[in-house]
């Protein structure tokens, strides 16, 4: 019987353990920017989600298409009905490693560097991506922040000739997100 209550004593403290190396978000954020002669545009969207487990460096976004928003109506839908085809395509996927995680240290406050690596899926076409960002240890969680580039043709993502001028072939994503500790 001893056995017994001390093997569910670990296996709770074994739990307790995993779940304090995992954070989590469903309200992160995510913009891109383009910026052409023409026009610039800058789409947001506050419904990212990440998941980030501290012991092993592994992290994942999860972004809806559809939630992105414009200044203008009419772009909004263009970018749902023609770009990304929301519908078909509803989310983008980042699934990764911090690959230098050691290098943080959690217990104490600050900014830390980190560099990534993973895949990028966006528009059903996934590609692998390296980038850097940081990750700044506050009383309020953990604050992830990243600047990259992509190109929407790398994603078989058309624009019209029509439109091409006021669209750039490089757009600048930035993403942040504040994560808190997950609990069950």
């Amino acid at each position: 019987m001893k056995n017994i209550f001390l093997v569910g004593i670990a296996i709770l403290i074994a739990q307790g353990i995993n779940a304090q190396g995992k954070y989590f978000t469903r309200d992160g954020h995510i913009d891109f920017f383009s910026s052409t002669p023409v026009e610039d545009i800058r789409a947001n969207n506050n419904k990212v989600t990440c998941v980030l487990d501290t012991e092993t460096g592994n992290i994942e976004f999860s972004v809806l298409m559809k939630a992105f928003e414009f200044k203008k109506a009419l772009m909004e839908e263009h970018f749902n009905e023609n770009y990304v085809e929301s519908e078909q395509f509803p989310k983008a996927l980042f699934k990764g490693k911090i690959i230098n995680i050691k290098k943080v240290d959690f217990s104490k406050k600050g900014v830390y560097p980190v560099a990534v690596e993973g895949k990028l899926t966006i528009h059903g076409i996934t590609h692998d991506i390296k980038l850097n960002g940081n990750i700044e240890i506050t009383d309020d969680g953990l604050k992830t922040k990243s600047e990259f580039i992509v190109s929407p043709e790398d994603y078989g993502i058309e624009i019209p000739g029509i439109v091409k001028e006021k669209i750039s072939s490089e757009l600048v994503i930035t993403v942040d997100a504040l994560l808190k500790p997950f609990s069950r």
